[in-house]
């Protein structure tokens, strides 16, 4: 079967079998940011976002997904020009053995959009379902935190409206 998708802002057209996860064909046609860890949607190491919410691409169906918009790590931001949040996970050390990274950045993203301005326990709350068997969650969490005040910096939001307490 043929699945017609715009993946980070290009237009593009899959073959897929019907039994395909959509980190299936992400995988095979070279987007391997998102990770393989569980296979059931548990440890978060597969997120990504379609249609601007984050979804556990392993148990996303691919018969699903036909005309949708999906973003990955990929297309986040490139190694010249990081987007907020990879930048804020990187100064912040959050990083460790990096599996788990493109899907907590991906999620921390979705959060970030939805709420500019989380309190630690929002961005606990956010992340609970993305597993790290590295760290302790405190750089993680910092670097949200930091990623949210460079995103605010930058006064408007990431789904383009404006961030709460500017003028613009």
């Amino acid at each position: 079967m043929e699945i017609d998708v715009t993946l980070n802002g290009v237009e593009r057209t899959f073959e897929a079998e019907r039994s395909d996860s959509l980190l299936d064909v992400l995988r095979r046609n070279g987007y391997t940011g998102a990770k393989r860890g569980c296979d059931t949607g548990n440890c978060g190491f597969c997120t990504v976002a379609v249609d601007g919410e984050p979804e556990r691409s392993c148990i996303k169906p691919v018969a699903t997904i036909d005309g949708t918009d999906i973003e990955t790590i990929e297309g986040l931001g490139s190694q010249d020009d990081l987007h907020p949040v990879q930048a804020a996970f990187v100064d912040n050390a959050a990083l460790q053995c990096g599996f788990c990274i493109p899907g907590m950045i991906m999620q921390s993203r979705s959060l970030l959009a939805e709420n500019p301005d989380p309190t630690e326990a929002e961005i606990r709350e956010a992340l609970s379902e993305n597993l790290c068997r590295c760290t302790g969650y405190e750089k993680i969490i910092d670097a949200v935190q930091d990623a949210a005040g460079r995103m605010g910096e930058e006064g408007v939001a990431t789904d383009g409206g404006l961030v709460r307490g500017t003028d613009e």
